[in-house]
């Protein structure tokens, strides 16, 4: 067994303002602050090389690797040069290493591109991302299928705690959210029919607003941002945990195991909640009438009972139906399309609430211009 020699390192002047950095013996575990101001004395006095050598260097630690990389480093702010010559070749590299350039992400710099090949390439990545979205629809429907032929291995376990999580858990949002926006209809309309005598017809414009759309476009709203949103980020963790790469090498397909369940639990779940707001939202627009306006409670149900309509409720549901499948769509689209790390999913979290409510609104424009077509 080799026997421990005691560590020495030493700083000497040599010639031509060089002062040489020696290091000897065994450095284990080396703890000397008054190295580091002495080197710095040295330094000061027009120093214009150091020279770092350890000729009968026994064993060593990281605390070497301290020493002689606070040393270089301050002789480089001290403006000197570093001869590493004299070290051995592995402290070399571990040197060079730590003294690379800067590793941190660097922003590319972008070229600018003439006008016609930026619209080139902007058209080919919106036909890309319209071909994988295609992609995904039609995976989808095929999962679908398989399900309606009972070839799906999607589990019921997993779909009763998503149905769960979107339905029973979001009665309580939807229902305050809801009656607030009933009362908050009730509010702007009785302004303008407080002028005309006709404070009666807030019922009504808070039935059909409610039963028609608002209900629909409240609830898909909230539904995107609670649920849409958790979608994204649970698929999105299973992505960087590398959980939706086990899945496929054991041959399950992604779209029946965690696309299939959430779709089907919120197209349950969509239109009885935009039910329940409808109910909520009239409900808040009562409260308005009968309690602030005076307005006597059997007249102003009444009102509303005759503005009721059934094809404006089953307009409303069925935008509901709708916007289930956009906000699931939204949601595992983003999850699945995730990144590998920690901000990727805050981006995919992000994107499907975004996505989810913007085409919510394109498909309200769309069925506002097919009922008015139909005369709906």
């Amino acid at each position: 067994m080799r026997k421990k020699t005691e560590s020495n390192i030493k700083l000497e002047r040599a010639e031509d303002n060089a002062l040489r950095l020696s290091v000897s013996g065994d450095v284990l575990n080396y703890d000397n602050p008054e190295f580091f101001a002495e080197l710095e004395r040295q330094l000061a006095k027009k120093t214009k090389q150091l020279v770092l050598c350890a000729d009968d260097l026994g064993e060593w630690d990281s605390s070497l690797l301290v020493i002689l990389y606070e040393s270089i480093r301050k002789a480089k702010t001290a403006g000197a040069e570093c001869d590493l010559s004299a070290l051995p070749q592995n402290l070399r590299d571990l040197m060079r290493l730590a003294f690379a350039d800067d590793r941190k992400p660097t922003h590319g710099s972008s070229v600018g591109l003439p006008f016609l090949e930026n619209l080139g390439k902007a058209t080919l990545d919106c036909l890309q991302k319209t071909s994988n979205v295609m992609n995904f629809l039609g995976q989808i429907c095929a999962s679908v299928g398989r399900w309606i032929g009972f070839r799906s291995i999607m589990r019921r376990v997993d779909f009763m705690a998503v149905l769960e999580d979107c339905g029973p858990r979001a009665v309580g949002i939807v229902s305050l959210i809801s009656f607030l926006v009933g009362l908050i209809l009730a509010f702007v309309g009785a302004i303008q029919l407080e002028t005309f005598g006709a404070q009666i017809y807030v019922a009504s414009l808070v039935t059909i607003g409610m039963c028609r759309i608002m209900g629909a476009i409240m609830v898909g709203i909230i539904m995107a941002g609670r649920t849409g949103s958790s979608y994204a980020a649970t698929i999105g963790t299973m992505q960087v945990n590398e959980e939706l790469d086990a899945l496929q090498t054991m041959g399950f397909s992604k779209i029946d195991f965690l696309v299939l369940p959430r779709l089907l639990a919120l197209l349950i779940a969509m239109p009885i909640l935009t039910m329940l707001a409808d109910i909520m939202g009239m409900i808040g627009g009562a409260f308005v009438g009968v309690f602030m306006m005076d307005l006597p409670y059997q007249e102003y149900w009444k009102y509303a009972i005759n503005a009721f309509n059934l094809k404006n409720f089953l307009v409303g549901v069925f935008h509901g139906f709708c916007f289930g499948i956009i906000i699931a769509v939204c949601g595992c689209y983003s999850g699945l399309n995730c990144g590998r790390n920690a901000d990727s999913v805050g981006i995919a979290t992000t994107q499907s609430v975004v996505r989810a409510i913007v085409w919510m609104i394109v498909a309200t424009g769309i069925i506002t211009v097919i009922c008015m077509e139909l005369g709906l």
